[in-house]
């Protein structure tokens, strides 16, 4: 037996000892612990990936998921370990039903973070579709939170709207001029060409409304500045606020939002959904392997010499007890009494008692 051998039935919690006595046992418990060693290992490589989330260290990742997958190898060792062949089914199934439903959480632990992984460009699609509407509706609160804004654009428009007004007013009087110099005949003009009386009035009234429009035109124009400032400034109080949001809003993409994504996406995509349980389904039968072969094999040989083995240790520290009392012929019937329940050979019966040699 090599040390890979030798290794695979420590994980399968097997005595090994008692193990090289019973050679046809030796394949069932290498397979065994062949798959407690393997979860534990998808153990570690899950909450790797969990963590990433979490932390940017290489080194704490690591250092966290070996203590976490030793700690999965240890539960699932012990779980196995601790089940015992009996002759009878539903005492095993009474045993093994609170290990079941152990490595029932096990697993389901186990699955969540390689799902994760497993459908990360899926998650990430859909990360980024919530980001970018989470944006949108963030910036319409803000902007809903300024209303202010809005008046001062009505402000500016209404000022742009009297310069516009006055500019239209000089172009009027300026046509008007024209055509009195020039003769055109409307029911404004005399129809006759050249400067006279009237062509002099035209020409007062557009100087006069040449020197409105200039006036209105500076004077809303430095308000119009003045405003614009005052929307500046608004709007850079608007950005601040903005970019204070995205911070929270970049930091959305740790376990619990991407747990909460997958979840969406399982209830909007079907094959993601069944895929999901798949998954699940998986692991579960890997975590629950160990468990179901022990209780769906035989009684063996090992299991006998185990049931020998830990009588003998039994036994032993009975005589010690009566040893010391002094009573030689109870330790004598105690002995009988255990060997009789056994049923076995006096030279099995020392077999289990000394297992290790």
């Amino acid at each position: 037996m090599n040390n890979v051998e030798k290794f695979l039935i420590f994980c399968s919690g097997a005595y090994l000892p008692l193990v090289r006595r019973c050679p046809v046992s030796s394949t069932r418990f290498m397979g065994i612990g062949t798959t407690v060693l393997f979860t534990a290992i998808f153990a570690g490589l899950s909450v790797s990936y969990a963590l990433s989330t979490v932390f940017s260290s290489f080194w704490v990742i690591l250092g966290i998921a070996l203590i976490w997958a030793l700690m999965i190898f240890n539960l699932d060792r012990y779980i196995v370990s601790t089940l015992k062949k009996q002759d009878q089914f539903f005492p095993e199934f009474k045993q093994a039903l609170p290990r079941l439903v152990l490595a029932l959480m096990i697993a389901l632990v186990i699955a969540k973070p390689l799902e994760l992984r497993i459908f990360e460009k899926e998650i990430n699609r859909e990360l980024d579709e919530q980001r970018l509407a989470t944006i949108e509706n963030s910036r319409e609160k803000i902007a809903a939170g300024y209303p202010e804004i809005n008046d001062l654009e009505s402000k500016i428009e209404s000022l742009q709207a009297g310069i516009a007004a006055k500019e239209d007013f000089r172009n009027q009087k300026q046509v008007e001029y024209d055509q009195e110099r020039f003769g055109v005949k409307t029911e404004g003009t005399t129809g006759l060409a050249g400067i006279g009386i009237n062509a002099e009035k035209k020409e007062k009234q557009l100087d006069q409304a040449v020197k409105d429009y200039q006036y209105i035109q500076k004077l809303n124009e430095g308000r119009i500045q003045d405003l614009e400032a005052e929307i500046r400034r608004i709007n850079v109080l608007k950005e601040q606020e903005f970019q204070n949001q995205m911070v929270s809003l970049d930091a959305y993409d740790g376990l619990a939002a991407r747990l909460q994504t997958f979840r969406d996406l399982t209830l909007k995509n079907a094959a993601i959904f069944w895929a999901n349980w798949m998954i699940i389904f998986l692991f579960v039968m890997i975590e629950m392997a160990p468990i179901l072969v022990k209780l769906m094999g035989s009684r063996g040989p090992y299991d006998q010499l185990l049931d020998f083995h830990e009588a003998g240790i039994v036994l032993a520290g009975e005589e010690q007890w009566y040893k010391k009392s002094g009573d030689s012929a109870l330790r004598k019937e105690v002995f009988d009494e255990l060997y009789d329940k056994r049923k076995a050979s006096r030279v099995d019966f020392e077999l289990g008692m000394l297992g290790e040699k």
